[in-house]
């Protein structure tokens, strides 16, 4: 049997980016867990990167652990007796401690014990979610005092071989807890449902943030819509005298106003049906069975997130319409000046026709008294020339040759006029 040669590459010219896109999709793995476990989660939004690295730079070095790469976005490290798991994302970074020793009360000690306090509180951003996590086999029937008696969410996932139980509640400690019933879990079941049960509570607030500012975009949306149903009404209304310039910087004050509400808020609300759509991918992802007499993650997630979602997307929506609406109302009333416009500038060719039909009679009376003026001097040269022949002795009588010369001259000099009028006009249309 003929051995196997060896695989070896291709010489073939790679994308720039190809080895990189190649492994984005196994970065960030989930960590394999097992129970007893304890883990404590923490999620800031973005302060500057090189500052995070430095701050977790003391705590690898205070634990004689491998500094962090100087462009690393992501680490994952055993540091004694827990487990310390940094990401850094395009909105925020998650802290993600986690601890295996046995335990008898879930939230009394947590993974965060572990950690330094003045280092905990020195953490760069601000912190957006925050959530402990249990998970036990050996756990007792009643789970409301953990949860301080407030109503209970809770699933069996996973196939039925774990619970989880939450309250979606911030404790005196400003946690939420999650408590994992582990009824046979494997490692990595233990470490996907960690990691979902953890990108549920950080893409859950992290989707909220754009609820208060939906609240004041609909507000602010619907202060403008109701200016420019005002401006509307006087452009459709006949009877109301209004000013088109005082309109036109009316309209021209909420279109401003309205693309500024759009930039303040079209990113944010994106970004919240984003993180709202992971949201539900990782819910469908836990594989939920009911547990009589609770409601599941999804119900709770859909009675409660899905509404405040639907008043971003229905914000978003207003936003788009109302832009859509300012723009027509502008092309209507730049239509109705631009016909005001051609009125003017029609009266204003018909001011100018009737004063060039003026100008035109004027220069045709001034012609023909230019005409006879012009007669009258010839008419006198002439006289001039008869007098001074009559004198040498030429017999002409004078009357006689004034009584023919006035209709001979009269006729050439209205020719000429006419000859050189034609001339010019031939001229200007050259």
């Amino acid at each position: 049997m003929a051995e196997a040669l060896p695989l070896r590459p291709i010489a073939m010219r790679e994308h720039a980016q190809r080895r990189i896109l190649a492994g984005e999709i196994h970065a960030r793995p989930f960590d394999l867990l097992s129970s007893p476990l304890r883990v404590s989660h923490l999620a800031l939004v973005h302060a500057d990167a090189a500052a995070e690295r430095a701050h977790l730079s003391e705590l690898l070095a205070a634990n004689g652990a491998e500094l962090l790469a100087s462009e690393s976005n992501y680490f994952s490290r055993e540091l004694g007796g827990f487990r310390l798991r940094w990401e850094r994302h395009s909105e925020f970074s998650t802290y993600t401690v986690s601890r295996s020793d046995p335990f008898t009360a879930p939230f009394e000690v947590t993974a965060l014990d572990l950690l330094p306090v003045g280092w905990l509180e020195a953490l760069p951003g601000e912190l957006l979610a925050a959530v402990h996590v249990a998970a036990n086999r050996n756990l007792a029937d009643d789970l409301a005092p953990q949860f301080g008696g407030n109503p209970m969410v809770g699933s069996k996932v996973a196939g039925g071989n774990g619970e989880l139980w939450t309250d979606f509640r911030l404790h005196c400690d400003g946690f939420g807890r999650v408590i994992l019933r582990d009824f046979g879990l494997s490692p990595s079941q233990t470490g996907r449902l960690v990691q979902r049960v953890l990108e549920i509570e950080t893409y859950r607030m992290m989707a909220l943030l754009a609820f208060p500012l939906a609240r004041y975009a609909n507000n602010e949306t619907g202060r403008i819509d109701r200016e420019l149903a005002d401006i509307v009404t006087q452009l459709a209304d006949p009877g109301v005298v209004q000013n088109d310039r005082d309109l036109l910087e009316s309209l021209t004050r909420l279109a401003a106003e309205a693309e500024q509400l759009d930039a303040t808020t079209s990113f944010r609300l994106a970004a919240a049906k984003a993180y709202f759509n992971i949201v539900k991918s990782r819910i469908s992802e836990l594989r939920e069975e009911r547990i009589v007499g609770l409601q599941t993650i999804t119900e709770f997630t859909e009675r409660r997130l899905g509404p405040a979602m639907k008043t971003c997307e229905a914000a978003a929506r207003r936003q788009q319409s109302l832009a859509t609406r300012v723009s027509r109302a502008g092309d209507l009333l730049r239509t109705r000046v631009d016909i005001a416009l051609e009125e003017k500038n029609r009266d204003l060719l018909r001011s100018m026709n009737r004063r060039a039909e003026m100008q035109l009679r004027l220069q045709q009376t001034v012609e023909g008294l230019s005409v006879v003026a012009i007669t009258y001097y010839l008419l006198g040269v002439i006289g001039y020339l008869v007098r001074g022949l009559t004198d040498i002795g030429v017999p002409l009588r004078f009357d006689f040759v004034e009584l023919i010369a006035v209709p001979v001259v009269a006729g050439a000099v209205w020719l000429g006029v006419r000859r050189l009028r034609k001339a010019l006009a031939d001229q200007h249309k050259e």
